[in-house]
């Protein structure tokens, strides 16, 4: 089954479990880098653990062309599909 970006985008919010922080700062980056482009912001301070974690997941994905980020968003979101199911 391949989907289209939109689709994922829908199919992660309907996961039966939580994916791991791991699996969802990967998708929140690749999302991001996708509809973005590269991370231009600031980084957010030591007092926001949370932000500091988002922002050196998407600062990592920087280069990534916005076709193959969806791409690989796409290939991520279907492998949580598959794990966690729908």
């Amino acid at each position: 089954m391949t989907l289209t970006f939109d689709d994922a985008a829908d199919k992660v919010k309907k996961l039966k479990t939580s994916p791991s922080n791991d699996e969802l700062l990967e998708i929140y980056a690749l999302f991001k880098q996708a509809t973005v482009g590269d991370n231009n912001t600031s980084k957010p301070g030591m007092l926001d653990p949370k932000g500091k974690a988002k922002w050196s997941a998407w600062d990592s994905k920087k280069g990534t062309s916005n076709d193959k980020a969806k791409e690989l968003y796409i290939a991520e979101v279907e492998k949580l599909v598959a794990k966690y199911g729908l």
